[in-house]
């Protein structure tokens, strides 16, 4: 889509990837640097792992695609301790996916999943890694769970990708992969707080519920964010 806006001896255009203008008969254009996050695609959240995300695999060929059309490439990667409080063996008599609290904070307690240095916690083998420039490391602190890229879900630790994005110069932020209805949308929601244009990629993300994922995309959208399809990038 393409807006134009008139300011009076300026002629606007404003697209997707930046704005074309010409002022006084000069042409200029402003490109919006594009950043596309890949949300934990690590073994324990795809078909056969510890905590597998139905169809989560599906998102694998479609991020391989997209990824040579965004200027960059960061991942984050879930990397618990094994005695993290978020993990139900950790709670005597308790089982998976009940829910307690940590810091004060509703929590699901997950199977145990993603534990350092196991190969659950590896990248899919078949995710392109060529282009990836940084990999952000997640829920490393065992007293509470950290679904977000940015930080973790009390906000009193930041994982450094917002600073690190800004310092890339970094106005869009393009968001997908596992789970949609957690690690994507608390991502997604996170960006737009640190005040980046955010999409989230609906067809290259699966969730865990598909009702939590439509109530998470209308959250996104409620607080400015967009939910695109990648072929509207490719």
């Amino acid at each position: 889509m393409v807006e134009t806006q008139h300011f009076a001896s300026l002629l606007l255009f404003y697209n997707s990837t930046g704005y074309t203008y010409t002022a006084f008969g000069v042409e200029f254009y402003t490109y919006h640097m594009r950043a596309l996050l890949l949300i934990d695609i690590q073994n324990d959240f795809l078909p056969g792992g510890s905590l597998a995300v139905p169809a989560g695999d599906q998102v694998i060929p479609v991020l391989n695609n997209l990824q040579p059309h965004l200027d960059l490439v960061v991942a984050t990667q879930d990397w618990h301790p094994q005695n993290h409080k978020s993990f139900a063996s950790n709670h005597p008599g308790k089982q998976p996916f009940e829910v307690t609290a940590l810091q004060g904070l509703e929590q699901v307690l997950w199977p145990d999943h993603c534990v350092q240095h196991s190969e659950g916690a590896n990248f899919a083998e078949s995710l392109h890694m060529n282009k990836v420039e940084a990999i952000f490391r997640k829920g490393m602190n065992p007293e509470i769970d950290s679904y977000s890229g940015f930080y973790d879900n009390g906000h009193l630790k930041s994982t450094g990708l917002a600073d690190y994005l800004r310092g890339r110069q970094v106005q869009q932020v393009y968001i997908a992969g596992l789970a949609g209805d957690y690690c994507v949308y608390f991502s997604a929601k996170d960006a737009l707080l640190e005040g980046f244009d955010t999409f989230l990629i609906e067809d290259a993300s699966r969730p865990i519920s598909q009702d939590g994922f439509e109530k998470a995309k209308a959250d996104v959208v409620s607080m400015g964010g967009q939910v695109v399809q990648s072929s509207s990038i490719l």
